[in-house]
């Protein structure tokens, strides 16, 4: 699937309207000790992370032997289900990943090649916000953005 930049934000804005409205399936309740490895998979590594407020962090995983990258949201305390959403997105390929619902503990996984390019990713839960842009290259720094709507 392709995604522009602008087409992952406004995915992310109607879905959680949607999701305000809409009960989605959600994944199988996770433990309170869910990490990025046990939703991604074992061979994925957490090269990055992002706070989201006080609500929970959003992973970066790669996986060296296939050149994946990963993203997960995960909760610091699962409960009812809350709009969330885990997405990453390789601008140099145009290619991108989501995963946007109302869930209990954790959203995602969400993969996409990225060996060898710079990603945007970010994560959702209940109305905070957070986006890192031009993430995991060495040549550029990256642009860390959290809000609250």
């Amino acid at each position: 699937m392709r995604f522009t930049h602008s087409m992952l934000g406004a995915a992310a804005l109607a879905a959680l309207s949607v999701g305000a409205t809409t009960a989605l399936a959600a994944p199988a309740s996770a433990a309170p000790n869910t990490t990025p490895q046990k939703v991604c998979g074992s061979g994925y590594k957490t090269v990055n992370s992002a706070a989201i407020g006080s609500l929970g962090t959003v992973y970066l995983t790669y996986n060296a032997a296939n050149g994946n990258n990963c993203v997960v949201t995960i909760r610091s305390n699962p409960g009812t289900a809350v709009d969330m959403s885990a997405w990453i997105y390789v601008p140099d390929t145009n290619e991108g990943d989501d995963d946007y619902g109302r869930y209990t503990s954790y959203a995602g996984p969400s993969y996409v090649i990225g060996k060898g390019h710079c990603v945007d990713w970010g994560g959702v839960i209940a109305n905070t916000y957070v986006q890192v842009t031009g993430s995991n290259c060495a040549s550029l720094k990256e642009h860390r953005s959290t809000y609250t709507r």
